[in-house]
């Protein structure tokens, strides 16, 4: 199957499962009208394909597969509870995760930028902006899911335009052009995207964030710094004070309303750039499944392994007011220690005494909180004992704190079903980011002194204590990205972004030549995930947590390079079939 053919597949294969729900499939009908040739008729098709695009950003964090929590998941935070080696993870197995399958997704998505792109001067356009705007979003979103594949698996074919036949010749393009293109695309975008745009539609300010992610990427720090100023001095300012749902709770604070999901778009909140649009009320077709953060996020304590009381019976139940407020946790991230509690840790500050905001015990659910809810229990209304584990040993990787003020989303009054996270609006961008984004391009400048201005920036609106340039490294910005910015950055994709900046520069013994080897990812990530320093603590599904230098990038579906008959795609070194590779090209025509 060429490229296009799988790329094409799952949306065929939707159509086919709807038309086989009624006895109608079986009537002669017409060839569907909804095809590229009748939608691109006027501005007015472009603009449905657009709204697609944006829909598809939804996929980044609803449904339990979640892009995000593939990101977390394979980083300092945690582990995936049900794929902890990833020795086991191959171009043609996934076991119960997606490192592999997304690929198609986010190509599918590709290809719907690039319907657009190469069909928009098929029209006679009212004006040369409105086409300009349109042909700027269309590269926003190419450029934004480039980027993301590029950080998941490095080199990769780079389909510049629609595909209308059979191809079987794609040949791999270093990440190096591919930044160079989605680069010279995004700069586009952020001349001709607008300033002010509705919920959910990328704006100036995204293009330039995204901008300011690729400059790093291409170690073009000074164009960093610029395109992340601009962003900065633009239409959006920190939020320091308690607004939208739930301001007038005196037990919660403002770290709390900046992470509930109804109010990430409303436009008392000046701190977002860019947040997807998914809301219960919407008509079915319309909206996802769900954000699922208390399914993905949270500790599985119901299940007969974790809850047992002292007798042996079930301590802990899936019903009741804990269960609703916790939800049906079963992790595609299972939280490490260094995320939970060593980060919070700085010189003399304590979690549970000193508020940092984002620590604060209203905005977590923590280990010691947990009791027994079944009334059933000689222990009920107890707090949870780890001696009732089948392995008390295991408790601190079954039983972990949750990251209560991101991911609780409870089901609205009239969803039925299990609590898993109910659908949400979610950041794509916020300011937060994009300063510690400009402190990362002042670092790489060795301008430490703005670094750290802007590391507190977002270090005070937390209460949290200021530092000085002497205190930051590439850690201590990225020890503080994952304070801010959990389940919101997509944490793989930076961190291997890092790695290549080093090995491009020769720092740290990082080299480009054994980049598979020695990278930054692997030595931060096995030096902080107490999944991997403790491995042989756990056992899951038959398997103890494992992570290797080569697993910093994912595989390339099997299947894809197979079908490509006519060209070569190249596999990610470290995984079988990477010895048939060849030089990527370095352009893209």
């Amino acid at each position: 199957m060429e490229i296009k053919k799988k790329l094409s597949w799952v949306l065929c294969a939707g159509l086919a499962f709807i038309f086989s729900c009624s006895e109608k499939f079986l009537e002669p009908r017409p060839e569907s009208f909804f095809t590229p040739e009748n939608i691109f008729v006027n501005e007015g098709g472009y603009q449905s394909m657009l709204v697609t695009m944006r829909k598809d950003l939804t996929r980044e964090q609803t449904a339990q597969k979640n892009f995000m929590a593939h990101q977390w998941a394979a980083s300092e935070a945690g582990v995936p509870w049900l794929q902890m080696d990833y020795r086991a993870l191959t171009p043609n197995s996934d076991q119960y995760q997606q490192f592999v399958n997304q690929i198609n997704d986010i190509f599918q998505m590709v290809k719907n930028a690039n319907t657009v792109i190469s069909r928009i001067d098929e029209i006679k356009w009212s004006s040369e902006e409105n086409r300009n705007k349109v042909l700027g979003e269309a590269l926003w979103h190419r450029s934004y899911w480039y980027y993301r594949l590029i950080g998941n698996y490095g080199d990769l074919p780079f389909i510049k335009e629609e595909l209308k036949g059979a191809k079987l010749d794609f040949n791999t393009h270093s990440r190096w052009a591919i930044l160079n293109q989605i680069q010279k695309d995004a700069e586009f975008s952020a001349e001709w995207l607008p300033v002010v745009t509705s919920a959910g539609v990328p704006s100036k300010g995204a293009a330039n964030h995204l901008l300011t992610k690729i400059y790093l990427a291409n170690l073009q720090f000074e164009k960093a710094v610029a395109t992340a100023t601009k962003v900065i001095e633009g239409p959006y300012k920190l939020m320091t004070n308690r607004f939208g749902q739930d301001a007038n709770d005196p037990r919660k604070n403002v770290i709390w309303d900046l992470h509930r999901p109804d109010n990430k778009n409303i436009a008392a909140n000046t701190e977002t750039i860019l947040a997807f649009v998914d809301r219960w009320e919407a008509p079915v077709t319309a909206r996802s499944a769900g954000l699922f953060t208390m399914r993905v996020y949270h500790c599985a304590y119901y299940n007969s392994v974790s809850a047992k009381d002292r007798e042996g019976k079930l301590g802990m139940i899936d019903s009741g007011p804990l269960y609703d407020s916790l939800g049906r946790g079963n992790p595609d991230v299972a939280l490490s220690d260094w995320h939970s509690y060593r980060i919070w840790e700085e010189g003399t500050y304590n979690y549970k005494t000193t508020p940092d905001l984002r620590r604060a015990n209203i905005n977590w659910y923590d280990r010691e909180e947990l009791f027994y809810n079944n009334p059933a229990s000689v222990q009920y209304r107890q707090p949870f004992d780890p001696k009732n584990l089948d392995i008390p040993g295991e408790y601190w990787a079954r039983i972990f704190p949750m990251p209560f003020y991101k991911t609780y989303s409870p089901k609205k009054p009239d969803q039925t079903g299990q609590p898993l996270g109910s659908n949400g609006d979610w950041y794509i961008f916020r300011l937060a980011e994009t300063y510690l984004l400009r402190a990362e391009a002042y670092y790489w400048l060795g301008q430490m002194g703005n670094a750290a201005a802007d590391i507190n920036v977002v270090r005070a609106r937390a209460k949290a204590t200021p530092i000085t340039g002497a205190n930051v490294t590439i850690d201590y910005i990225f020890d503080e990205s994952a304070r801010e910015l959990f389940a919101e950055q997509p944490r793989q994709n930076e961190l291997n972004r890092v790695s290549y900046i080093l090995a491009k520069r020769g720092e740290m013994g990082y080299s480009l030549t054994n980049i598979h080897e020695k990278n930054f990812f692997y030595d931060r990530v096995f030096k902080l995930n107490d999944f991997y320093r403790r491995s042989g603590e756990v056992r899951q599904l038959g398997q103890s947590p494992n992570i290797q230098p080569y697993h910093f990038q994912w595989p390339i579906s099997d299947p894809i390079i197979t079908a490509n008959t006519l060209g070569r795609i190249n596999q990610n070194q470290g995984y079988v079939g990477a010895q048939n590779n060849k030089p990527p090209l370095e352009t893209i025509e």
